[in-house]
């Protein structure tokens, strides 16, 4: 049993938890008018009237603030940024997981926490819609212990899963050569699909982002 494939946008784990855009609706304000007294249709303005407004376009095509792009790859492990005006761009760690034949299923983002709490890492799982909730998402590295996830929400993108690791789940992955993804499709509870991924390259990428914490 397979899903089918998941789209690799190469965007950041906050596009998972809600970075949407919010559109604002304006209208033209209104004006009454009275039975008696129509309204008289507005002349034409001149070319040189500060009335006519013109647009003279806008380059698309190159970077602009808030754009999404990959940074260093360590490994098979990306760093997806996001850029932003004046400020150090933040960065996470991406990979697009895939079941045994090869098919893109799903997508993690993965990012150091600052100190002082239970969690030292976070990460953002992005599924199918075709998930069976219900059955929850399981990780385990290299045949060791198994660890189950609840998920968080669904999206029209998918089910989204946003999890939290400890220092010791951490170090098993700089040890680790690989991790599994389990999770069950609605239309066969009864079959489990594996996703690897891949731990070459996490200590570097890990250590990279742990540096741009403040301190």
């Amino acid at each position: 049993m397979t899903f089918p494939n998941l789209a690799s946008q190469k965007l950041t784990g906050a596009r998972l938890v809600g970075m949407a855009a919010i559109l604002a609706l304006f209208t033209a304000p209104a004006y009454a008018q009275t039975a008696e007294e129509p309204a008289a249709p507005a002349p034409p303005a001149a070319a040189d009237s500060p009335a006519m407004v013109l647009s003279t376009g806008e380059v698309i095509g190159e970077s602009q603030d808030g754009d999404s792009y990959v940074g260093n790859t360590h490994g098979d492990w990306e760093m997806v940024c996001v850029r932003l005006p004046d400020e150090e761009d933040p960065c996470q760690m991406y990979q697009l997981l895939r079941d045994a034949e090869g098919n893109a299923t799903a997508e993690i983002s993965l990012f150091p926490l600052p100190a002082g709490q239970d969690a030292v890492a976070g990460a953002t799982i992005l599924t199918p819609l075709e998930t069976l909730l219900t059955a929850q998402l399981v990780m385990q590295v290299d045949g060791g212990a198994a660890k189950r996830y609840p998920f968080t929400f669904c999206t029209a993108i998918g089910c989204i899963a946003r999890v939290g690791f400890t220092g010791e789940e951490i170090d098993a992955f700089r040890r680790g050569a690989q991790a599994t993804w389990s999770l069950v499709p609605v239309a066969a509870p009864d079959q489990t699909v594996n996703l690897n991924m891949s731990l070459i390259g996490f200590t570097a990428a890990f250590n990279e982002l742990s540096e741009q914490l403040p301190q």
